[in-house]
């Protein structure tokens, strides 16, 4: 079955829409910066045009990349959490990636405690699918001990999750937050939850694209819009 067209009754054509996009979410961008390089050869749109397409086309094109190109994930997880500001309020960003640096999955959440925990690792597990982990590294926060036990309980002592607390054993997840917050940088906090969850889903899966850790997904800018302009081949 065809999916709907996400392009239909938008004025301008895919290849700018998908190329204002890339931009914002491949290099640390304004929506005015984006805005500004179109200008230079001849496309005059608004910035919070730009700011819609990043909202609605960020989620989607994370979900046609993990639907159609998932690949394969290390077993060892380093799970960590970051801040970002929203609104003006600091929230919490819980990240992790495998023991080769690739993305496992990303929440973002008002609060830390043992329930934003919780739906994260259960969100992460989900996405790995086959590729459940082994061993997950943490700093010293007891949510991730209290909710690895809860997993432990269920899965039985044969499938049990190592645990390792050791904060300079996270040093992975930790250089990963500061690339992506370098990328974060230009933007200067997000004014809502639901746009910064929007934008950040477009943020992770360029990452993940740029570095190739999709399934037929080789590195390069050039093999990186020919990835993108695939997810959307069935949009007609």
């Amino acid at each position: 079955m065809a999916r709907s067209n996400p392009f239909k009754r938008h004025r301008f054509p895919r290849e700018i829409i998908l190329l204002a996009v890339r931009w914002y979410c491949r290099y640390p961008l304004s929506c005015r910066d984006v805005r500004d390089m179109l200008a230079e050869r001849g496309v005059t749109v608004d910035a919070s045009t730009i700011h819609r397409w990043v909202r609605k086309f960020g989620p989607e094109i994370r979900k046609r990349a993990f639907a159609g190109h998932r690949s394969w994930r290390g077993l060892q997880w380093h799970t960590d959490e970051t801040y970002v500001r929203v609104g003006g309020r600091w929230r919490y960003l819980w990240r992790a990636v495998d023991q080769f640096g690739q993305l496992i999955d990303f929440r973002l959440t008002a609060r830390r405690n043992a329930k934003a925990a919780r739906a994260f690792l259960r969100q992460a597990r989900q996405t790995a699918r086959l590729y459940q982990p082994l061993t997950i590294v943490t700093d010293k926060a007891h949510s991730y001990a209290k909710v690895i036990s809860e997993i432990n309980n269920r899965l039985g002592p044969d499938d049990a999750i190592r645990h390792i607390d050791r904060k300079y054993l996270n040093n992975r997840i930790e250089s990963d937050h500061a690339a992506l917050k370098q990328r974060l940088r230009p933007m200067r906090g997000f004014r809502t939850l639901a746009g910064a969850k929007a934008a950040l889903a477009g943020i992770e899966t360029f990452r993940t694209i740029r570095k190739g850790q999709f399934e037929n997904c080789e590195t390069g800018v050039i093999n990186e819009i020919d990835f993108v302009a695939k997810l959307f081949q069935d949009a007609v």
